[in-house]
């Protein structure tokens, strides 16, 4: 089988090879729940082994790793709430040795992420804090969520400034102050025998004026409290374990309080990326922009995404000049 990484005979622009990477799917990766007469709904995500196949290609540092795994389960878990046609996707942009984080879900739930990080600069911040917190690893810069609907529609996007020490509490802060609604987010990422894992779990307080059910608004303030005090007691361990199903850990937590789950979402591995789209990329460029990239005769890309490496050789690529 040919190798799609690799130059071909079909020009560039009309090959539209994907590299071999996993052919995965989570079938029962997002779990929505509410709870019935009480004012939240929330969604359990459990990557599974998706997780070792978006974070495991990486050769970053397991610091900058777990932060990237959290971006991912939180990502799908707020992109599954949504009602809509293209990607959902996570950036925080900063000044830290982590200069960029990204993670993006479609509304099938092709999941995909990576995250940028200045080695040295890194290394300096490990040697006085081995365990970095996201504050520290991002640093000051803004944080936004994007929703994108393709070019006919307009595109939403909600931008905050970093605030926070943990990637969970910079998701409670920018719906705090960006769309004025009461969150409580959990995020879980690890590294097992098994593989990376990452888990998320987010609850939100849904509005409910007048009262729910029988519940006046006192009454709705106190089972908003039970259900962020329950959401605490939660322990990384459990959301990592493969063995604990997330209708097991949901049960755990919420079963006094009216669980009542939804439509299970599935998640599947979701990088985009072919040698039509990096083609596409190198043609923007001039010949001697082209002329430095290439090495030995060869210009080599790698997807940030899936981190494959795809060859074209110089000659096969025009560039600006040769559209001129």
């Amino acid at each position: 089988m040919t190798d799609p990484t690799l130059p071909s005979a079909t020009p560039a622009f009309l090959n539209h090879d994907r590299p071999p990477v996993p052919d995965l799917v989570v079938p029962r990766g997002v779990l929505p729940f509410h709870l019935d007469q009480r004012p939240v709904r929330g969604r359990l995500v459990k990557l599974g082994a998706l997780a070792d196949a978006l974070i495991g290609r990486h050769s970053q540092h397991p610091a900058v790793l777990r932060l990237m795994g959290e971006a991912l389960a939180l990502t799908a878990a707020l992109a599954t709430a949504l009602k809509f046609k293209g990607s959902f996707s996570l950036q925080a942009k900063g000044d830290g040795p982590v200069s960029m984080l990204l993670a993006d879900c479609t509304d099938a739930g092709a999941l995909r992420g990576y995250a940028k990080a200045d080695p040295e600069r890194l290394e300096a911040l490990l040697v006085a804090h081995p365990q970095p917190t996201a504050a520290q690893l991002l640093g000051k810069g803004f944080f936004a969520f994007t929703c994108d609907q393709g070019d006919d529609m307009e595109r939403y996007q909600g931008i905050v400034a970093i605030e926070g020490e943990t990637l969970a509490e910079m998701t409670d802060t920018y719906f705090q102050t960006s769309e004025q609604l009461q969150t409580e987010v959990r995020l879980a990422c690890g590294r097992s025998l098994a593989g990376w894992r990452a888990s998320a779990l987010v609850i939100e307080r849904v509005a409910g004026q007048g009262g729910i059910g029988e519940l006046d608004q006192e009454e709705q303030d106190d089972a908003w409290r039970t259900a962020q005090a329950l959401v605490g007691t939660l322990k990384a361990e459990e959301m990592l374990d493969d063995e604990l199903p997330g209708e097991r850990l949901l049960h755990r937590l919420f079963h006094a309080e009216g669980l009542a789950t939804d439509r299970p979402r599935p998640l599947s591995y979701g990088c985009r990326c072919s040698r039509a789209r990096l083609a596409a990329v190198l043609e923007n460029f001039g010949p001697e922009d082209l002329d430095h990239m290439a090495e030995s005769g060869a210009i080599t890309m790698t997807c940030e995404f899936c981190a494959v490496d795809f060859r074209f050789e110089r000659a096969e690529v025009d560039g600006k000049a040769g559209r001129a």
